[in-house]
């Protein structure tokens, strides 16, 4: 590796091998796939490290950024919707801290993993940094569009702030979002609670009670993992699920004669229990269920 660009080009490739990885696995990532990362010109380049604020050996300027807090995810954002960063230990002149402030200089960009659930990320690029204040001992951080790459677009000016606030807000919906998901499908062990469907790909957290309603909390107990087929069901009241977590298949359905789906997707299903957490904490709410329930009877 003897190419003065090298640090870019290292760079250019880690955001295309996000891209391909995203395409594939969702923009949650697991710690493993970061860890063994993708190969540049036959040397292996990682995206994590065992430190929040990660530099390959081959490269000029910091890659990467991790936060690994399992607290609120507010804690993370500013006043103004951009995300803060904490530096490395209490020192502004700690090897790291030096690294994102000269990112900060030039305007390099990185990439930015949120953990979602222990060993699981929220991947988001490109993100800046806009500030640095070691009285607080942070940065603070902007997501920016991928044309922003590597061009005058990423200087900060009162058009880019308002633009940059904005997607960066974005990023606290996702993580309440993936959080949920992740929680939820953790908690049956990746597999729907009607039918052991396995495939993450077909899995989803459906909510019992809508996020938008006053009780309908991202928590585990709000949640079932469910395939898309039966999510669907779920939703359309087609698939009830009483309070002592017993399936019901609306009546009108029960009397149709179709294909095998009907038969063994839905009909089947009539009467059986779901599958629940190990953690009896984790299992739904009854309360919850019976006011989706009394739902489910009514469209019935």
């Amino acid at each position: 590796m003897n190419s003065e660009n090298i640090d870019q080009q290292i760079r250019i490739k880690a955001f295309a091998w996000l891209d391909e990885q995203v395409a594939i696995h969702g923009d949650v990532l697991s710690r493993d796939l970061l860890a063994n990362g993708f190969y540049f010109e036959s040397e292996r380049i990682p995206l994590v490290s065992p430190q929040g604020i990660f530099k390959p050996k081959w490269m000029d300027y910091p890659l990467s950024i991790t936060t690994t807090t399992r607290g609120p995810y507010n804690d993370s954002f500013t006043a103004d919707s951009f995300l803060q960063y904490r530096y490395r230990g209490t020192d502004p002149s700690h090897r790291d801290n030096v690294g994102l402030r000269r990112c900060f200089e030039n305007q390099i960009p990185l990439v930015y993993f949120h953990g979602i659930i222990p060993s699981k990320y929220l991947v988001v690029w490109p993100v800046y940094i806009i500030d640095d204040d070691p009285n607080s001992l942070t940065f603070k951080i902007a997501v920016d569009e991928q044309q922003s790459l590597f061009s005058a677009q990423n200087r900060v000016d009162d058009s880019s702030y308002y633009r940059r606030s904005y997607i960066t807000s974005t990023v606290k919906a996702r993580l309440h979002q993936r959080g949920f998901r992740e929680r939820v499908l953790r908690a049956y062990r990746n597999q729907c609670a009607l039918c052991r469907l396995k495939h993450l790909e077909l899995l989803d957290a459906a909510h019992i009670l809508a996020d938008k309603e006053s009780e309908g909390h991202p928590t585990v107990d709000n949640g079932l993992a469910l395939c898309k087929l039966h999510h669907a069901a779920f939703d359309s009241f087609i698939i009830g699920i009483t309070p002592d977590y017993k399936i019901e298949i609306r009546t009108d359905v029960l009397k149709e004669q179709d294909g095998p789906m009907l038969k063994h997707g839905l009909i089947e299903l009539h009467g059986h229990g779901i599958i629940l957490p190990s953690d009896k904490k984790e299992w739904p709410k009854q309360d919850y269920l019976d006011i989706r329930y009394q739902r489910f009877k009514k469209a019935g």
